[in-house]
């Protein structure tokens, strides 16, 4: 990572509530071909997450604990990592820092930090609310980008796109976009669904694939004016009635088990999304 900070604009999407095999299943079937064209090998990587809930896996992902691969073989190093001694997963290629966190971190090293929110912990609407987008130097949250909307990503995008048009030339950008679409309600975008119907594991799956069918401004944006690193994974999965649990902040496999990714985006390489 030490080659990336400083010269690379950063990305940060949390795809809030995407279930690994929900991801796994899209990509396989090319359903997913937006997300497919960037994601290394075409395929999710299965990582557990730091946390069952969206509060408390973001201030762990944010100190540098991005979701954990999920395979026996660690310890597994990590891409950033605030100074600790007696770290397992810190080494060379680790970008350590010396602050509480991640957006920190990176506005000492000159970034501008930014924050597009979408689930309730990013709306600034009451102190709890304030705690995650409070680590940025700048933060967004509006009604539309939540998750009653079925629009939410394509405004969430459009604020990215505004964010991207207005930085400073000379200075590169941290960005995380939390994504709302895929936490319920997610009825509205199954086609034919209904409010009586609910939500359900195919409601979760055509709100991702509605992402997907948007993703491409996203990252047009960000690798307009340098490359792009970027990181999209989900930070919790969400139960639609295994074992007969509902929801998260859970101990469950669909819970702790999510789809992971980060590559490089060149500059430009997007140029042509709209």
């Amino acid at each position: 990572m030490h080659q990336v900070i400083g010269s690379h604009d950063l990305l940060l999407v949390t795809l809030d509530t995407l279930r690994f095999d929900v991801a796994e299943e899209l990509a396989a079937a090319g359903r997913l071909p937006n997300l497919a064209a960037v994601l290394p090998g075409g395929r999710w990587e299965r990582r557990h997450s730091p946390g069952s809930f969206t509060y408390a896996a973001h201030q762990a992902i944010l100190a540098g604990f991005l979701p954990t691969p999920a395979t026996p073989d660690g310890p597994h190093p990590r891409l950033f990592a605030a100074r600790f001694g007696g770290s397992e997963t810190t080494e060379a290629r680790t970008w350590v820092f010396d602050t509480p966190d991640l957006p920190s971190a990176l506005a000492a090293a000159g970034y501008r930090t930014v924050c597009v929110g979408g689930v309730g912990f990013f709306n600034k609407q009451g102190p709890l609310g304030s705690v995650l987008p409070g680590m940025f130097q700048q933060s967004h949250w509006e009604p539309e980008f939540g998750v009653p909307s079925p629009t939410s990503f394509e405004a969430q995008v459009a604020r990215v796109e505004q964010v991207t048009a207005e930085q400073p030339p000379g200075q590169p950008l941290f960005l995380l976009l939390n994504v709302s679409a895929l936490h319920q309600p997610n009825w509205f975008h199954l086609p034919g669904a209904t409010r009586a119907d609910g939500d359900t594991r195919a409601s979760h799956a055509a709100a991702l694939e509605y992402v997907d069918a948007h993703i491409g401004r996203l990252f047009a944006a960000m690798s307009r004016r340098r490359p792009c690193f970027a990181i999209v994974c989900s930070d919790h999965g969400t139960a639609y009635g295994e074992d007969g649990w509902t929801g998260h902040r859970i101990g469950h496999e669909v819970v702790w088990t999510v789809p992971y990714a980060h590559f490089t985006l060149p500059t430009g390489s997007h140029g042509n999304d709209s």
